[in-house]
């Protein structure tokens, strides 16, 4: 394949090393990840809108000497700001909404990072699934199994990812959409605190407070450097993530000392969790036990029952809002310009009481206190990643006509992502399993505003089992010294 040979040893703080020791230009890792999109997003259909020359006019401009300078970088189709580039949320109802006036500081901190930004990833319309199959782009799909899907909502982030067209991608995060995918794909997967990323200046929260942005990364390291590069409030912000000690990026290989490590398998839906998924989250107790850590099984009394419906109000009364916000057109959305499960999803926010509103969010709020109260004695708590392996292309359809049937697949698939959307913890996945061919990933969670201690147990465990040199068929293997 042409363009810089080595591209593919490295994730994005071993590129922008090279860079810094000239011994590879931006433009060559530009044109090393296009080809790679070139090359491999007909097979996974990742990567739907192409900004290459935006990016070489960035390289061309001068890049700003941060810790990922000169490394590519794909936005997701949702949320992300960028100056005149349009998104379109994966929406027939957006697909003519101009271009954005302003970078959101979310971007303009990820540019300041040194990172080019050369287009944009598939995303389910609106954001509303835990799969990448909209209607506008068609099917994003599993570079492990073309037949399966590749997580939602950020699943064109993960796709593009783990076929190494590039080592992280933007993605972000409302009931799983950063980690869901990061499973599905063998990534990392991290959804921050709330309010440890701003969303300023077009919104002061997602979903409620329920959504944050982050990243779809190959190591644990780019992560941590990363959210280092993006964090911190902007002008407004209605929460501030309590302040972190150091940067992330110190707690890399840094010794967690004996952590108090939870382990549960119970879904607070009462979902059933697949065989895969439970042997991944043994395999990780057990790992976590033979690094020195306190490992016990230990489900945390929250209200379960409680999760998905307070999820749901939330969602539904922002759909309200979403299919009202195209200037182009200066009106709601019609039936027809949207997904059947997009439409249904907005005609029960239009039921939705603000008494119904308050009553949820207070509801999320009462589920953060006892997640804080199960924290006081355990640093760490160990969930499935996911409740099944990626099911088939189709199963999670957006054009069902039971609205009901589908949120329930949803949850059925992932019952433990959304949990930490509502608590605003910080969670990763991390793929420390496999089943066949398919990635398997467990999940991370600490306690709100530690991400300090999620990255010191996510990188021993990282050292300890590694995974960057599995690939999928539709990337090639990289050399044996990878990640210089």
């Amino acid at each position: 394949m042409s363009g810089f040979a080595e591209y593919e040893r490295h994730d994005g703080l071993g590129l922008a090393a090279l860079v810094a020791r000239r011994e590879v230009k931006p433009e060559e890792l530009l044109e090393a990840a296009i080809a790679r999109v070139e090359a491999r997003n007909p097979a996974v259909n990742a990567v739907t809108m192409k900004l290459y020359d935006y990016g070489r006019q960035a390289i061309a401009a001068g890049l700003p000497d941060g810790p990922f300078r000169g490394v590519p970088f794909l936005m997701k189709d949702l949320t992300a700001s960028i100056a005149g580039v349009p998104m379109t949320r994966s929406s027939r109802y957006y697909a003519d909404a101009p271009p954005s006036t302003a970078d959101s500081e979310h971007v303009r901190r990820l540019k300041r990072a040194g990172l080019v930004i050369f287009g944009r990833t598939n995303t389910c319309e609106l954001g509303l699934s835990l799969t990448c199959e909209p209607q506008l782009h068609g099917a994003t799909k599993n570079p492990w199994d073309p037949t399966r899907i590749s997580g939602g909502s950020s699943g064109g982030a993960a796709a593009a990812v783990g076929a190494r067209m590039l080592p992280m991608a933007h993605a972000t995060d409302g009931f799983g959409s950063i980690r869901a995918p990061a499973a599905c794909c063998g990534l990392v997967g991290l959804k921050p605190t709330r309010g440890r990323n701003t969303q300023a200046p077009y919104l002061g929260e997602g979903l409620g407070g329920l959504s944050a942005e982050h990243a779809v990364t190959l190591s644990v390291r780019d992560s941590a450097a990363l959210l280092d590069a993006t964090a911190g409030t902007g002008p407004g912000d209605p929460y501030v993530a309590p302040p972190l000690a150091r940067p992330l990026a110190k707690e890399i290989g840094a010794d967690p000392g004996r952590l108090r490590i939870a382990f549960t398998s119970l879904a607070p839906n009462g979902a059933k969790v697949e065989a895969e998924s439970l042997r991944a989250l043994a395999e990780t107790a057990k790992l976590c036990a033979d690094l020195g850590h306190h490992v016990e099984q230990a489900n945390p009394a929250i209200d379960g029952d409680a999760v998905v419906p307070t999820f749901l109000t939330l969602a539904a009364a922002n759909t309200v809002v979403n299919l009202a916000g195209n200037p182009a057109k200066g009106r709601p959305a019609r039936q027809d310009e949207v997904e059947k499960v997009t439409w249904a999803t907005g005609q029960m926010g239009q039921r939705v009481s603000g008494a119904d509103y308050v009553r949820a969010t207070q509801t999320a709020h009462r589920l953060g206190r006892q997640m804080a109260a199960f924290h006081e004695r355990w640093d760490i708590v160990l969930t499935p990643g996911l409740a099944t392996l990626p099911p088939k292309l189709g199963w999670i359809d957006m054009m069902l006509d039971d609205v009901d049937e589908y949120w329930r697949r949803v949850f059925h698939f992932s019952p433990f992502t959304v949990w930490f959307n509502i608590t605003g913890q910080p969670a990763m996945m991390l793929p420390l399993g496999v089943a066949g061919d398919l990635p398997v990933a467990t999940q991370l969670v600490a306690r709100y505003g530690d991400e300090a201690t999620l990255f010191r147990l996510a990188s021993q465990l990282e050292a300890a089992r590694p995974w960057f040199a599995r690939t999928p068929a539709v990337a090639p293997t990289p050399a044996p010294e990878d990640r210089r």
